[in-house]
């Protein structure tokens, strides 16, 4: 009795969902797929499964196996798998080609991230419907996206019809904060003109797309149950599984749009290469305290700022002594992530001037991946050039972002 008591408040304190016979409050698209009114949608058709690790079912059922053991009784067939970026286990990092292959039963498993980053009219040939179930964290520069909606696009060209398994937003379904997309920046960290962090799930944006970029597919999204646009991941009650090496947790996509585009800047080490990826932001150089208390000065809602003491095991300043914070997120419905970003990347310009122009003018090479990442070329002149940086920042896109919230309306399935 006592070590079960022990178990649920160690569970309770890191925020872990028991997997006890309690059934989760969300029930995913997967978990809706085999229902009698998707038995036309399915019947008859070869499938193209676009998935990885994340695709499982809220009982931690791949979706592979689920599509796998209904074919015969449903009257379909699986034909060939498709993996995005890090692989369809999850295994690869970041921009690291990824190869065919075959699954267990002979399957082929084409890549979306080696040769080609769009199913190819030879992968495609035999495939009358295609199925993407991947869990994605709510962030424009996330390529999951962006391998949906080139698979839309594709799909569409050959009237094969697109079925979207709806997952949650990490984040929640509310928080929308950051700059717009510029189409000259359109590219593979960003596809589509929505604000760095939009508050939509992967089956609200397919909608989206292609209604805004009238790409005429021929799209159902199997809806969750149970979802709210307030939840995060973690009040879903469905277990997380890492949807690539540096997104270990549940509560990492509250981050990565925190400190990911400073990333790129290589001014700090961002956890990258410590055990909490996206969460804290430290160098040799920093004062922690003075850098907590400058932060906390500016009284972001939702967010406070903790001195932090670390040694990076590799990456940015690897196996130095670093100091600098660590974000909390105190209340996930205020904060605004990207706002929060940028406020940092603020201070840090203001407090250590010197160390800042020598990343930027490093950074001049990656000004393109900047400018991408951002979404405008003016975000970049900014950091560049202007003194006080964050409040300029922040400003950016007000009113565009009011317009997206307006527009997105009829796109919400919840």
């Amino acid at each position: 009795m006592l070590n079960t008591i022990l178990l649920f408040l160690f569970c309770l304190f890191l925020n872990i969902p028991l997997l006890t016979g309690t059934s989760p409050r969300v029930r995913v698209g997967i978990d809706c797929l085999m229902e009698e009114k998707y038995n036309e949608l399915l019947k008859g058709k070869k499938i193209g499964l676009v998935t990885n690790q994340t695709g499982v079912s809220s009982s931690l059922e791949s979706s592979i196996d689920v599509i796998k053991k209904n074919a015969s009784s449903k009257g379909y067939t699986l034909v060939a798998l498709f993996a995005p970026e890090h692989g369809i286990n999850g295994m690869a990092y970041a921009e690291v080609s990824i190869k065919e292959a075959r699954d267990s039963d002979n399957l082929p498993i084409y890549s979306l991230h080696g040769e080609t980053r769009r199913p190819t009219e030879e992968m495609l040939k035999n495939i009358t419907l295609l199925v993407y179930d991947i869990q994605d964290i709510g962030s424009r520069s996330y390529t999951y996206a962006s391998t949906l909606f080139y698979a839309m696009e594709e799909a569409a060209k050959r009237n094969i019809p697109v079925v979207v398994l709806d997952r949650p937003n990490p984040i929640n379904g509310v928080t929308v904060d950051g700059l717009m997309l510029d189409p000259q920046w359109r590219s593979f960290i960003g596809y589509i003109n929505v604000p760095y962090c939009h508050g939509m799930t992967i089956g609200e944006l397919a909608r989206y797309f292609n209604g805004e970029y009238e790409i005429g597919c021929k799209l159902e999204v199997v809806a969750m149950e149970g979802w709210q646009r307030r939840m995060t991941f973690q009040e879903t009650g469905l277990p997380w599984i890492p949807t690539s090496p540096y997104i270990p947790e549940a509560t990492t996509p509250f981050f990565y749009p925190m400190t990911g585009i400073l990333g790129e800047l290589q001014l700090v080490n961002i956890g990258i290469g410590y055990t909490m990826p996206f969460k804290i932001v430290g160098a040799p150089w920093i004062n922690a305290k003075q850098f907590a208390a400058s932060l906390n000065e500016q009284k972001f809602s939702g967010v406070w700022f903790s001195p932090i003491y670390f040694s990076p095991v590799y990456g940015r300043y690897a196996k130095e002594q670093c100091e600098g914070v660590q974000i909390i997120v105190t209340d996930p419905l205020l904060f605004k992530p990207v706002s929060t970003q940028y406020l940092i990347i603020g201070i840090l310009k203001s407090l250590y001037p010197e160390k800042f122009q020598l990343a930027i003018a490093a950074a001049k090479k990656r000004k393109a991946t900047l400018c991408k990442l951002n979404g405008i070329e003016e975000a970049y002149r900014i950091l560049v050039e202007e003194r006080h940086i964050a409040w300029k920042l922040c400003s950016l896109h007000m009113s565009e972002r009011s317009q997206f919230m307006q527009k997105r309306k009829k796109y919400l399935l919840y």
